[in-house]
């Protein structure tokens, strides 16, 4: 079986083309839970390490921003390296692929803890604070599927990913 049909059939099986006329919502729910997991670690992460040191709003939402966007291409540099892709390459590919969904996600999920009122002054030992996170982090998730769908169709977002894969 030479190259080009393996990778044909790993498009169809992943329910898209590659990006080339189209992308299915399960692709873009699949690539958007991908960015969710890097994204969500990093928020965390920076939530915890911001509130455990007590500092204040904006340096703790920074901090997560930041490892928000570590995370997130993290976990796309280390399957397209997996795949053999030397540093700089996969480096451009994950930029490519993960900074518009990444940004929308941090938007989204920043946006409403900042506005929810109480939960930027929540205490991880506190309801609100797990509470505001989770459910901004699940409207973020819904509003980048679509953003990651158009973008797999146009062959840009994780359609460029799934080109090493």
């Amino acid at each position: 079986m030479d190259h080009a049909h393996v990778h044909e059939e790993h498009h169809q099986h992943h329910g898209g083309d590659g990006g080339r006329g189209g992308a299915s919502w399960a692709m873009a729910a699949r690539a958007t839970l991908h960015c969710l997991t890097g994204c969500a670690v990093g928020e965390v992460l920076g939530m915890v390490i911001g509130t455990a040191l007590g500092w204040g709003n904006v340096p703790t939402m920074i901090l997560a921003i930041i490892l928000a966007f570590f995370f997130g291409y993290a976990l796309t540099l280390r399957g397209i390296l997996a795949a053999g892709v030397d540093l700089r390459t996969a480096v451009r590919v994950a930029l490519a692929a993960d900074t518009l969904s990444i940004a929308v996600m941090e938007l989204i999920d920043n946006g409403v803890i900042a506005l929810w009122p109480g939960a930027m002054d929540a205490h991880l030992s506190e309801a609100l604070f797990w509470i505001a996170l989770a459910i901004s982090l699940a409207l973020a998730f819904v509003v980048t599927t679509p953003v990651n769908k158009w973008m797999i169709g146009r062959g840009k977002g994780h359609a460029v990913v799934h080109r090493y894969h």
